[in-house]
């Protein structure tokens, strides 16, 4: 089945490109089953975009669930890459939260069966509608260069151009701005494939999410490493069920136009139909 695409357009908040609403581009796996159909919705990694994950929409799909992935603005080849995409990154859990008010409206949901899953900042982002919350003051220090800012591969001078768009000032709000709250009640569970910028989020706010939640990781991730990203996440959130994919996968392995001989995204996808058919 090929998804129905759609641009929708958020008027609660600005485009980033000059005027209007942001625009979100959203790709949407009707369910094959009649009835109320259990949701999943899908967050690409930075600078990617929705068709990234659709070796995991497929298989969901056939499994019964309603999928839906979205283009975050700013931080998709589908769209224009933005340093605002790339560092505010609150919005995009934002935006998932918008495509679900969506397919609420325009489809037969089960509003006691919605799940989210996610790639890279896409983790980061099902993470956040599931009460992860980013350190206020640790986000300060990266806007601010008192800290050491993760290299970025899609865009190599992220922080000197965010810190000549904005003044010290703004970059401050900026980053109490990011620190609040992005909960969404409605998604019950998550998947978090090769997460990133643990080291933003408050270890506390990691440990009050109550909703199960799958992470699986690359143990030759060298872009967002496991010791530092998805190990942090399986080890603080109560009810993780965490695995490693294998010894010699890396980080990019997640992305659908990639070589993978093990199959490594084959055997994520099956376990991610596993994990939600539990749990949703």
């Amino acid at each position: 089945m090929q998804p129905e695409t759609v641009l929708l357009h958020d008027a609660t908040r600005p485009s980033w490109s000059g005027s209007g609403p942001r625009p979100i581009r959203a790709r949407i796996w009707p369910s094959r089953r009649e009835g109320p159909a259990a949701t999943v919705l899908l967050s690409h990694g930075t600078g990617g975009a929705g068709e990234d994950l659709d070796w995991l929409a497929a298989p969901l799909n056939e499994a019964g669930f309603l999928v839906a992935s979205v283009d975050h603005h700013g931080n998709s080849y589908n769209d224009e890459y933005l340093v605002q995409g790339f560092t505010l990154v609150s919005e995009r859990p934002r935006d998932i939260s918008y495509l679900l008010d969506h397919v609420q409206g325009q489809y037969d949901v089960d509003e006691r069966r919605i799940g989210s899953a996610g790639f890279s900042l896409g983790g980061y982002t099902v993470a956040a509608l599931l009460g992860a919350e980013i350190d206020a003051r640790v986000m300060s220090a990266l806007f601010a260069g008192h800290v050491p800012a993760p290299h970025v591969p899609e865009f190599p001078d992220l922080m000197e151009v965010l810190r000549a768009k904005y003044s010290s000032e703004q970059l401050e709000l900026l980053a109490q701005s990011a620190a609040r709250p992005v909960r969404d009640p409605r998604v019950r569970a998550g998947a978090l494939f090769a997460p990133g910028i643990a080291e933003v989020l408050t270890p506390a706010s990691l440990r009050m999410i109550e909703a199960p939640v799958l992470v699986r990781w690359g143990d030759v991730d060298d872009i967002t490493p496991p010791a530092e990203n998805a190990h942090v996440y399986a080890d603080l959130m109560p009810r993780a069920e965490a695995a490693s994919v294998g010894a010699t996968a890396g980080h990019y392995v997640f992305l659908g136009d990639r070589e993978d001989p093990s199959r490594v995204r084959e055997a994520a996808a099956s376990d991610a139909v596993d994990f939600f058919t539990r749990h949703l």
